[in-house]
C-alpha cells in the first residue's frame, strides 16, 4: 500500500463520511494522539519484520516506545501524543505533541480528521487525530519522552490475525490487541490503530470505545 494521492484522497473521504463519537467529561482529563500517515522508510527494526535497505514509500504509521523513567506507562507502545492544553483544540494538541515528541513538524492542513474519543481506565479521553505526515525523513526521538520511534507499515495492522481478542475476567468486553511482527500492542493504543484500520482503509463504520484494556495500563 502506497503512501499517494489515491490513499489520501480515500482516508479523506472516508473520514468525512464518519459520524465521530465525542465522550469528553469532566471528570476525565482530555489529551490527543496523532496517526501521523506516512513513508515505511527502512523498515521497522522489529522481529518478524524484513530489514528494506532502501526508502519506502509503502504507508507507514508513526508509533513510540516511551521512554523508561516516565512515571506513567514507561516502555509501552505509543502513539504520539498527550494532554490538551488549554485553550487548545485537539488538532493542534495532537500538532504539537508530534512535534514535542518526533521532532515531526507538521501545519494545520495536514489534518485529516478525527475518530471516535476513547476512554482509558488512567482517567483519560485521547481523541485521535488522523495526519497526512509526508515522508517525515526528518524524525528525531526527544529522549524525555520517546524511547524509540517505529514507522510500522498500514498493512500489518490487515493481518487476519488481527484483531487479537482476549477476555479478562470481572469485564464482559475483550481486551483487544494488535499484532506488530512477532510482538503486540494493547489497547488503548490498539483499539486506535484498529478503528484507524477499519474507518480509514477498510472503509467500515467500527466502533472500538467498550473495548477493554489490560491491567497494566490502568495506572
Amino acid at each position: 500500500m502506497r503512501r499517494d494521492e489515491r490513499l489520501l484522497a480515500h482516508i479523506t473521504q472516508a473520514l468525512r463520511s464518519f459520524a465521530v463519537q465525542d465522550l469528553s467529561h469532566p471528570s476525565q482529563r482530555a489529551a490527543a494522539v496523532a496517526l501521523a500517515v506516512t513513508d515505511a522508510g527502512h523498515g521497522p527494526d522489529l522481529p518478524g519484520f524484513p530489514v528494506s535497505t532502501a526508502w519506502s514509500s509503502t504507508a507507514a504509521l508513526v508509533l513510540t516506545r516511551r521512554a523508561g523513567k516516565l512515571r506513567n506507562h514507561a516502555g509501552q507502545w505509543a502513539l504520539p501524543g498527550g494532554r490538551i492544553e488549554a485553550g487548545e483544540s485537539a488538532e493542534e494538541a495532537a500538532l504539537r505533541e508530534l512535534y514535542e515528541e518526533v521532532g515531526l513538524q507538521l501545519s494545520p492542513s495536514a489534518v485529516l480528521g478525527r475518530l471516535d474519543d476513547f476512554s482509558t481506565r488512567s482517567g483519560f479521553v485521547m481523541t485521535p487525530v488522523v495526519l497526512w505526515a509526508g515522508a517525515a525523513r526528518g524524525m528525531r526521538a526527544n529522549p524525555d519522552e520517546v524511547a524509540a520511534i517505529h514507522r510500522i507499515p498500514v498493512e500489518e495492522f490487515l493481518r487476519p490475525d488481527a484483531p487479537m481478542l482476549e477476555t479478562m475476567e470481572g469485564s464482559v468486553h475483550p481486551v483487544l490487541r494488535m499484532p506488530v511482527g512477532d510482538k503486540w500492542i494493547a489497547a488503548p493504543t490498539a483499539a486506535i490503530l484498529y478503528q484507524f484500520r477499519e474507518v480509514c482503509i477498510l472503509g467500515r463504520q467500527t466502533r472500538v470505545a467498550h473495548f477493554e484494556q489490560p491491567t497494566f495500563a490502568w495506572k
